[in-house]
């Protein structure tokens, strides 16, 4: 029996782990942009941005006659840095949250598959007067990643629903510390057609979904109206010797200080499940691997079965023409109504 979000109040049983590990995440050290992360460009889409959907979605339906370029990529522009990719630990005592039993529990009832590889953990920080975009994750498929083609395509991908056989069904946990102002997950757990839910960024709780099929978004954080300084490329939050917050621009100057809770500091939480062992072993062993070539014929193909007759892999314009094609997203929240 599968589900579309499973909560765990609270995530860890022990308050003092949770203190513990939500010090261990202000000391981390430097939280760089979520966007210099991971750049890949195909010719199918010269300078388009990783997840140029969502970014399209967002200027057509959450930019008002007052934002200007800057105002609405600081907005949007949140940090974030791993803490677990596979085997290699980055942040000590990260063990004990990539290896929850709640999580992979929640997991199995999600995607209703009993061998579950926990894989990735990350931290998101938001500062007061961000906000996540209307949204679906970047899913895998066995041979391609976002190491390998551009996040936008990836998620053309699996709203195509041409290449299911080889998707990799991930289940990702988001769990919260701290108590800032505001910054709930919004999300749609019946498709882009049904009513938003709400789940509040309550401290020592996880929410675990289906985040590469769910669409769902972060509400602004921080009060009303809170004012945003401006963020360029090379911008980072690093942790101050007083325990403060700072942010810095790409020189290193001084352009912010934050205390710790006015920020929202989330930690995801990322398994591929599995049917069985032979299942998890094609995706190891690469036995059954897609290849881009492949992908763009059968999406160039389908096009043209939807009558897009002039269609071809080498236009420059098929990236927007796909997103626009295949990733129809929720009608989100009016911003006033925020």
């Amino acid at each position: 029996m599968t589900a579309a979000l499973v909560q765990l109040d609270p995530l860890f049983p022990d308050a003092d782990l949770a203190a513990a590990f939500e010090r261990r995440g202000a000391e981390f050290g430097a939280y760089r942009l979520y966007a210099e992360h991971e750049q890949i460009e195909l010719p199918i889409g010269p300078g388009l941005s990783p997840r140029h959907d969502a970014v399209r979605n967002f200027l057509k339906t959450r930019v008002g006659a007052g934002d200007t370029a800057a105002s609405v990529g600081a907005r949007t522009s949140y940090f974030r840095e791993e803490y677990a990719y596979g085997d290699r630990l980055l942040l000590d005592g990260v063990a004990a949250f990539r290896d929850h039993e709640g999580l992979i529990d929640a997991a199995r009832h999600i995607h209703g598959r009993p061998l579950i590889e926990p894989a990735i953990v990350y931290a998101n920080l938001f500062l007061p007067g961000q906000e996540l975009a209307v949204h679906t994750d970047v899913p895998e498929f066995r041979g391609l990643n976002r190491k390998l083609v551009p996040q936008w395509l990836l998620v053309v991908m699996h709203h195509s629903g041409l290449f299911d056989r080889w998707r990799l069904p991930i289940a990702t946990g988001i769990a919260w510390f701290g108590a800032p102002e505001g910054g709930a997950l919004a999300y749609w757990p019946d498709g882009p057609d049904g009513a938003v839910a709400h789940n509040e960024a309550r401290h020592n709780t996880a929410a675990v979904l289906d985040t590469d099929t769910v669409f769902h978004s972060v509400e602004p954080v921080g009060p009303l109206g809170a004012v945003l300084p401006p963020l360029d490329p090379g911008s980072v939050l690093a942790t101050a010797a007083d325990g403060r917050i700072v942010l810095r621009d790409a020189s290193g100057r001084h352009v912010h200080a934050y205390t710790w809770n006015e920020l929202r500091f989330s930690v995801s939480w990322k398994a591929y499940c599995f049917v069985d062992a032979g299942e998890r072993d094609a995706w190891r062993d690469h036995t059954d691997d897609l290849e881009l070539a492949f992908v763009l014929d059968a999406l160039v193909a389908d096009l043209r079965e939807r009558d897009h007759a002039e269609t071809s892999t080498a236009g420059p314009e098929l990236g927007i023409h796909l997103i626009d094609e295949y990733v129809r997203f929720p009608v989100a929240p009016d911003r006033a109504a925020l």
